[in-house]
């Protein structure tokens, strides 16, 4: 049963994630832009101008990202898991290929930071797909990945 757990876990991870700064960015879109991720980092702010509608709009894809993927955790239904970690990686990947190109202004541990977190971003939705296809080979169910 390691499976199941291990992708309802994946998935808690992405939705709290995709959650908060999903809600950060649509709640106080100039305090995510000049202080995301927080504790003194500012990762946004280096890629100017600030654009309220602009970030206000990627929380709230954030936010709908967040809704698709928590019914996944609660439900693993494998078609679910499979549409949520699919529709988060075509998200987070142009995401961290565009950051890759555009680390200038980054303190090392900032330039380290950032390309970890954004490839966990792209990983976790890779990893569940696995699951999935691993789920879909085990058993005709569509419940567990």
């Amino acid at each position: 049963m390691l499976a199941p757990r291990l992708s309802r876990t994946i998935l808690w991870a992405l939705f709290a994630t995709l959650a908060l700064t999903g809600g950060w960015a649509v709640g106080a879109p100039r305090s995510f832009y000049d202080g995301f991720p927080g504790a003194g980092h500012a990762w946004v702010a280096l890629l100017p101008p600030y654009n309220e509608h602009l970030v206000r709009d990627v929380g709230g894809l954030s936010l709908g990202l967040a809704v698709v993927t928590a019914a996944a955790a609660l439900t693993l239904e494998r078609r679910l898991v499979i549409v949520a970690a699919l529709a988060i990686l075509v998200w987070s990947t142009p995401h961290l290929i565009f950051h890759l190109g555009h680390l200038e202004g980054l303190s090392t541990t900032d330039k380290v930071g950032q390309v970890v977190v954004l490839a966990l971003g792209v990983a976790a939705p890779l990893a569940l797909l696995g699951l999935a296809v691993a789920a879909g080979r085990g058993a005709h169910s569509t419940r567990s990945p």
